[in-house]
């Protein structure tokens, strides 16, 4: 049960609840039924019990007769409808009865009362019997006798039954109306639950800012929270990068110290000291930027958008400007009908530039990059022609948690694989027949 959906836990519950109810409400009214036909025997037993009285009569011996009911049952053996009547040493039947005779229970009967009884009758069969004790009238030679008339109990059974056969589709007919009733009333209250959840992903994918309130009182509250707490997190974010910005001109003026420490050093005539001073700053500031890099992008990375085709351009032509890259045939296929990447421009031109940086430095003469859209993902793709990485140190590089700066790769490819991350993309690297092929695999921006 924990594992059903909230829609199916409503459901069960309420068919449940309905599928009780009507079996509560099908008790009933076969009770019901059951009464009402009963009072209807007992209606009809009295009239008949007031026939057989009335035709009580004496012959001319003086023996004490009963004309019957006109019922044909009274005159058909185990007929099912029953009269008797007791009187002192004598003890006249229906034929009906045949052979049985009603076993009465043994009860005092006031005259002219009537008493209902349940008791057995022939071949054991259930009777519903109705009683009375009356004083007889002088011409019929007086005394107090017993009457009683009896009708089989089956047939008000059957009768409760027929009933509740014919009630059950209707039953099965409302159970059914009811569930999809009560189907079609859970999907409209947990309507609002459905909308938070395309909110929410409309909020990751920089589609919308904010939950909102316009919402049922209920939901309106988890509503109010998230976006608390997306404010307190693009505070910190805030925080994050402030603190971030105020660590790089922090340490900008010790580098720049020990930049100048280091030049004063050479001339001095120790290169030695001047070379380990500019390499151990040098290394602090690619650790900076990359932090900072990183620290940018996952601020700004879901609402941000840029053409790669068009920045791939752009870095081409820094590149060429380059020492390495004047030496080089550069080429860009930026393909056709390629949607725009959910990356900042900059960030983009930054971790592109360290793929070419790495391309050029390692390239023979050539450097290829491509621009492609396949499986709802952007390629930016940068392949040279060089001797491409050590199968042993590419397996490293792609194994799952290997950071690119611990397997000795430089901080170049570090800081883009950061990048493409931060922005839910990937880097993938590749040996291919000629050289190292590095793709940043980019998600689509929102239209």
């Amino acid at each position: 049960m924990t594992r059903l959906s909230l829609r199916w836990r409503l459901v069960v519950a309420g068919a449940a609840a309905i599928i009780v109810a009507l079996g509560l409400a099908a008790a009933g009214l076969a009770a019901l039924f059951a009464g009402h036909v009963e009072r209807r025997a007992i209606a009809e037993l009295e009239v008949h019990l007031d026939q057989v009285l009335a035709g009580l009569t004496r012959d001319q011996s003086g023996r004490l007769l009963v004309a019957p009911p006109a019922d044909p049952r009274f005159r058909r053996p185990y007929g099912g409808l029953y009269w008797q009547i007791d009187l002192a040493g004598d003890t006249l039947r229906s034929r009906s009865l045949w052979d049985h005779r009603l076993a009465l229970p043994p009860d005092e009967v006031a005259d002219g009362a009537v008493h209902v009884h349940r008791i057995g009758g022939p071949g054991d069969a259930p009777l519903l019997a109705l009683e009375r004790m009356v004083s007889l009238p002088a011409p019929l030679g007086g005394g107090r006798v017993r009457a009683a008339v009896a009708l089989n109990a089956a047939e008000l059974d059957a009768a409760r039954n027929a009933f509740l056969a014919d009630l059950a589709p209707y039953l099965g007919l409302l159970a059914a109306a009811l569930i999809a009733a009560g189907w079609v009333q859970v999907g409209i209250g947990l309507r609002p639950m459905r909308r938070i959840g395309s909110r929410v992903a409309a909020i990751r994918s920089g589609r919308a800012h904010r939950i909102g309130e316009d919402w049922p009182a209920e939901v309106r509250p988890l509503a109010t929270e998230l976006d608390g707490l997306l404010a307190a997190r693009e505070a910190d974010i805030m925080r994050a990068r402030a603190r971030a910005g105020d660590l790089a001109h922090g340490l900008k003026t010790p580098l720049q110290a020990l930049m100048g420490e280091a030049g004063r050093l050479s001339q001095a005539g120790d290169a030695a000291h001047a070379e380990s001073i500019e390499a151990i700053a040098r290394a602090m500031q690619r650790h900076v930027d990359r932090e900072l890099a990183r620290t940018r992008v996952a601020a700004g990375a879901a609402a941000s958008r840029c053409d790669p085709a068009e920045v791939c351009g752009r870095v081409i032509e820094v590149a060429r400007r380059t020492a390495a890259g004047e030496r080089l045939a550069w080429h860009l296929d930026g393909g056709a009908q390629i949607p725009m990447a959910a990356i900042d421009a900059a960030d983009l031109a930054e971790a592109l530039g360290a793929l070419v940086e790495n391309a050029a430095r390692h390239a023979r003469s050539r450097v290829e990059l491509a621009v492609r859209y396949a499986a709802g993902e952007v390629s930016v793709a940068v392949r040279d022609d060089g001797p491409g990485i050590e199968p042993d140190l590419l397996e490293k590089v792609t194994a799952r948690g290997m950071r690119l700066d611990e397997a000795g790769t430089g901080l170049g490819l570090a800081i883009a694989a950061d990048i493409a991350e931060a922005a839910g993309g990937r880097l993938v690297l590749a040996n291919r027949e000629k050289g190292l092929e590095a793709s940043l695999l980019l998600p689509v921006a929102a239209p």
